[in-house]
């Protein structure tokens, strides 16, 4: 077992997986094109059915037009604090392989991908978010998004910043949170009833 950021295994992982969480204090600096490459490049090495790898990645960095036009998808309660991302990203899946048949598990390697991005994030020292709060509908329509793929979620990426500068309704969630025990959500052969 082992306690970080205030968060007990019940059996021994890797600490990244503890270190990870989702805060929204970040500093509103931007970073090299490298180092939000890298995280990408994670995202890159995600495993996927068929090896289709169905995600896609667009982004915008602070201080750009982009950025500006992505904030603007994002709902009025994440902008408040996503605004200092030092990246902001929409991620996609393709629906479809490329021989044109339907990609039922899109969705779920694109998710893979999101992880490897929250990890690789956390190991180099930033904050990765990922926001289901922000206008899908407008994002496919205002980037023309052709309907052969999903939009899935959006991310703020960042230097971490100080929790101070969030409005104190935020200061509480800045922490990491726990999870269910293992027994609420790993059985043998079947769910309960």
């Amino acid at each position: 077992m082992k306690n970080i950021n205030s968060r007990t295994t019940e059996y021994p992982i890797d600490d990244i997986f503890l270190k990870r969480y989702s805060p929204r204090a970040m500093s509103g600096e931007g970073f090299s094109r490298e180092e939000f490459m890298t995280i990408f490049e994670a995202g890159r090495w995600a495993p996927s059915s068929n090896n289709s790898q169905p995600w896609r990645f667009l982004y915008a960095t602070i201080g750009t037009p982009n950025f500006e036009k992505f904030l603007s998808f994002v709902v009025d309660k994440n902008q408040i604090w996503c605004k200092k991302a030092g990246v902001l990203v929409i991620v996609l899946s393709k629906n479809n392989l490329e021989n044109g048949t339907l990609s039922i598990p899109h969705s779920f390697d694109t998710g893979a991908a999101w992880e490897n991005i929250a990890l690789q994030s956390t190991q180099i020292g930033f904050i990765a978010h990922a926001m289901g709060g922000f206008y899908r509908d407008v994002v496919k329509k205002e980037l023309s998004i052709p309907d052969d793929y999903t939009v899935e979620i959006m991310i703020a990426i960042g230097k971490p910043g100080k929790i101070e500068d969030l409005p104190e309704a935020l200061h509480e969630r800045e922490k990491p949170n726990d999870r269910k025990k293992l027994e609420e959500i790993v059985f043998e052969g079947n769910l309960p009833k």
